[in-house]
């Protein structure tokens, strides 16, 4: 990748050339970071803070939904940011420095919607980068003012527009890198170092907190870095481990093979929920290893959120709500003794001024 990127720009969805399988675990091509548990008093900067988020019990809801497993929360909004992205923010831009592509005085650009631009611009103002971020006009009030809190430049963009309409918030950032001299576009939907952060690390965390054993992992599939990345790291630990998906009605990355002869349930639409679904295949999302599918609307998925704020005190947003109604849903499979982990990518903050996760409808 070049610093801009104009004679290597590739569509967020073309095919994977990823050469890993579970049966075929080949010496690694990547630099990976090794995982270890924090052990410092006094943080350098706020980026040494991100990760190592608690891993919570959930009593009242599996109690209530008849679970006879134990349901683990990981708690990603207890990161900096407010979410998940804060891992593949830093690693990204860290990853781009170390090999020379990213250098003082250059502009980042992404197009996202929201999480990943609140983490990349919270690392650029500890780094001193510009930064510009491109989202669509669907997401909130809050993630805004916290892009401009940061210090980010911000593009909005028609929601309903295709990703591969030149006014999509991809298509913009494409035109924008193409425009601003010294500008690069880390681009979470194939840079590899999105699933990476959370094989090396997430995935570690996980694992670490359950002593290594984890029957079942739900997370929820946006650009899929987290679901690929902590699916592999887990598979390989835990090899019956059941990986669920989580894609929300209205949005088309579950294979309709998979939606329980509902098609209809795979047809691109508006939804409200914020952070998962896409009408596209990001290029870092592996389908191979997903064990089933769990299709979510956007009723459900605020219902729960609220549930969870109230009932277990766990201030998450919108596809919180989401993973947790489809962990309630297949973890009815497990037995006794056995363990499901599901994933809270971020919090209510950003969701504060007008959402269903607060008023209830």
């Amino acid at each position: 990748m070049s610093s801009n990127c104009r004679s290597t720009w590739a569509p967020p969805n073309r095919s994977s050339t990823c050469t890993w399988t579970l049966e075929n675990q080949l010496k690694s091509p990547h630099c990976h970071k090794l995982f270890s548990v924090k052990k410092e008093k006094i943080s350098d900067n706020i980026l040494q803070c991100i990760g190592s988020t608690p891993l919570v019990k959930l009593n009242v809801l599996a109690k209530e939904a008849g679970l006879k497993c134990e349901l683990l929360a990981k708690c990603e909004y207890f990161n900096p940011g407010g979410s998940v992205k804060d891992r593949i923010a830093v690693r990204m831009i860290e990853d781009a420095e170390a090999a020379g592509i990213l250098k003082p005085g250059m502009t980042l650009i992404e197009p996202t919607s929201g999480n990943t631009g609140i983490g990349l611009a919270l690392v650029a103002a500890v780094k001193g980068y510009h930064c510009i971020i491109v989202l669509p006009e669907k997401m909130s009030h809050e993630k805004i003012a916290v892009l401009k809190a940061l210090g980010a430049e911000i593009i909005r963009t028609p929601t309903e527009a295709s990703w591969d309409s030149p006014e999509s918030h991809i298509g913009v950032a494409k035109t924008l890198n193409e425009k601003i001299p010294n500008s690069i576009v880390l681009d979470q939907y194939q840079n590899l170092s999105n699933p990476l952060a959370h094989y090396d690390i997430t995935a570690e965390e996980i694992l670490h907190q359950c002593n290594g054993r984890v029957d079942m992992i739900v997370i929820g599939a946006g650009t899929g870095g987290s679901l690929t990345g902590v699916a592999r790291k887990i598979k390989e630990k835990c090899p019956e481990v059941k990986i669920i998906g989580v894609d929300p009605v209205g949005s088309t990355l579950a294979p309709v093979e998979q939606e329980s002869n509902e098609p209809e349930k795979h047809v691109a639409a508006h939804y409200e929920v914020e952070g998962i679904g896409y009408d596209f295949l990001p290029t870092v999302m592996d389908l191979s290893i997903v064990n089933s599918w769990v299709k979510t609307n956007d009723c459900d998925s605020f219902k729960i959120a609220r549930k969870l704020i109230r009932y277990e005190g766990l201030l998450c947003g919108g596809s919180s709500g989401a993973n947790v109604w489809a962990a309630l849903q297949k973890a009815k499979e497990l037995k006794e003794g056995q363990r499901c982990v599901v994933i809270l990518p971020d919090g209510v903050r950003n969701y504060m001024f007008v959402n269903a996760v607060i008023d209830k409808k």
